[in-house]
C-alpha cells in the first residue's frame, strides 16, 4: 500500500512539473507571435 502512494504522489509531482514546463512554452510561443506580429507592422508602416 505505501509503495502505491509512493507511485501517487511521485506521479502528481512529474505532472505538475510537466504542466509548468508546457506553460513556459506556451509564453515563449506567444512572445515570439508577439515580435512577429510587431516586426511585420513596422515593415508595413
Amino acid at each position: 500500500m505505501r509503495k502505491l502512494i509512493a507511485l501517487g504522489v511521485i506521479a502528481a509531482a512529474l505532472a505538475t512539473a510537466a504542466c509548468n514546463t508546457m506553460s513556459g512554452i506556451g509564453r515563449d510561443l506567444s512572445a515570439a507571435g508577439q515580435a512577429v506580429t510587431s516586426g511585420s507592422e513596422r515593415a508595413k508602416s
